[in-house]
């Protein structure tokens, strides 16, 4: 055996202590948070579609842990971003309905991470309310400053951030809502070869290119993604650094925005973490995006305030297949147009009541006024009954699917005595739910504000009626409702 002297030994101990203390520790992640605007997620290759060209998502999915499962509070974009911001539902956030504001006494999940040490920061889409100002150092809001995409400064922020704090990102494109600004960006789409039409739309030219300008922002989405994750692995700092890919409420076409079946509410949700995932992982668990908010303050250490009516999901970063919720509860408020629906989805059923049933649920006047939907319009006596379902008036005030069967929540069992104690047990919940969480139906909602045939402005336009919630105080009402 090999003897070492005095002095060599103390060297070999001292390299070792040296080794040892500087042997780095586990630190508080970086976050970052990506939210995508009006994409469904079977329009990302790793959800099923073959043609959309998302290869860095993908390879996020590849290397990450994908939710089969994750569903939206509100199929419109300010109401389901508010609701991610506070864990709460949007009946509870005092911003209900599109373009209205969160008021100051909620607690934003950034401004939480803030106050623990985080650097924090905004940059893209910004219409939460200007109290939620306070939950970024860095607010950098609009398309003057992020390009049209919206994604052209996130390596700067990247790079600007101050070194000697974990951050958290909440980067918001406007890829990919109308107005289309991609078709001439690097990635682009053969309408004729490169779109899957959805079965909620008829096949043609028009739709196509309809179609073919939305995957192109999509592709540009993708595009910075890589770009973006190529910094991180440039700093040295992917390993720590959670990211996040998800969108606020499905594609801007007619029969999914808005809409509270799963073709409106289902949303796709991707998070890569070396140092805490396992790459190649999958979870069918129920998960609601107000359970993101106390999931991301777990992860960085920090005590959710009392305000989130969200549970945290972390367990199954570690264990996918474990189940979470039994229930998934959303809302469909006043969004161009007046409505008030409710939802209860559990694994195989869903449960829908409709308090504006003389109304029809055409979407927002982006999708019914868009080319794939004028084409619709034009060609109705072709139409499947799926493709005719947003013209239809008056509509059911309630309706039940059973997905095991119906995995596109087409046929309404809400009239199947087969179903009448599922039925009920469902409705009674959802009745539990809107009592304990404080959600109301006014008499006088929001009207709408555009014509649903042309899309003219009304006389109706910018008047406002009673938020759902508000006559019972919602906003400050806490309780989580049936989990």
């Amino acid at each position: 055996m090999r003897k070492y002297s005095g002095i060599a030994f103390l060297l070999v101990i001292g390299i070792s202590l040296s080794a040892w203390l500087n042997t780095p520790k586990v630190t508080t992640p970086n976050i970052i948070f990506i939210i995508g605007d009006d994409i469904s997620h079977d329009d990302i290759g790793c959800y099923g579609n073959p043609l959309v060209k998302t290869p860095n998502i993908d390879r996020m999915a590849q290397e990450g842990l994908l939710f089969n499962n994750m569903f939206v509070t509100s199929s419109s974009c300010s109401p389901s971003r508010t609701s991610i911001l506070t864990g709460r539902y949007p009946h509870n956030s005092g911003a209900a309905e599109l373009h209205t504001q969160l008021p100051a006494h909620l607690t934003y999940f950034p401004e939480q991470l803030k106050d623990a040490g985080y650097y924090t920061a905004l940059m893209g889409k910004w219409h939460e309310g200007k109290n939620t100002k306070r939950a970024y150092d860095t607010l950098l809001a609009g398309e003057k400053l992020n390009g049209s995409g919206g994604e052209e400064q996130w390596i700067n922020i990247l790079r600007a951030r101050p070194k000697d704090k974990p951050f958290f990102f909440w980067l918001a494109p406007f890829d990919a809502h109308r107005d289309w600004s991609a078709d001439n960006f690097k990635i682009t789409h053969n309408p004729e070869k490169e779109v899957q039409v959805p079965n909620t739309l008829i096949d043609t030219k028009a739709t196509r290119q309809d179609l073919a300008s939305y995957y192109n922002e999509i592709g540009r989405l993708d595009y910075y993604i890589g770009e973006l994750w190529k910094e991180l692995e440039h700093q040295g700092i992917a390993d720590n650094t959670i990211i996040i890919f998800t969108a606020d409420n499905a594609r801007p076409f007619s029969g999914n925005k808005t809409l509270l079946y799963d073709r409106g509410i289902k949303t796709p949700f991707i998070i890569k973490w070396r140092n805490g995932i396992k790459s190649k992982q999958q979870t069918d668990a129920l998960v609601s995006t107000i359970d993101i908010a106390p999931t991301l303050l777990a992860l960085a250490g920090v005590k959710p305030a009392n305000t989130i009516q969200g549970q945290s999901f972390a367990n199954l970063l570690k264990t996918p297949k474990a189940n979470f919720r039994q229930y998934i509860f959303a809302e469909h408020n006043w969004h161009d147009y007046e409505a008030y629906e409710r939802i209860i989805r559990t694994k195989d059923f869903l449960y829908l009541i409709n308090l504006r049933p003389e109304l029809n649920n055409g979407g927002p006047i982006d999708a019914n006024q868009s080319p794939s939907a004028l084409a619709l319009k034009k060609n109705k006596a072709q139409l499947t009954p799926l493709q005719k379902e947003v013209f239809v008036k008056p509509r059911p005030t309630a309706e039940f699917y059973d997905m095991r069967y119906d995995a596109a929540q087409i046929n309404n069992q809400i009239n199947n005595p087969r179903y009448k104690a599922t039925i009920n047990q469902l409705k009674s919940t959802l009745a539990v739910w809107q009592t304990e969480t404080g959600d109301t139906s006014p008499a006088k909602l929001t009207p709408d504000w555009y014509h649903r045939e042309t899309g003219k402005a009304l006389q109706e336009k910018d008047i406002r009626g009673e938020m759902p919630g508000a006559a019972k105080q919602a906003d400050r009402i806490n309780a989580k409702g049936p989990f």
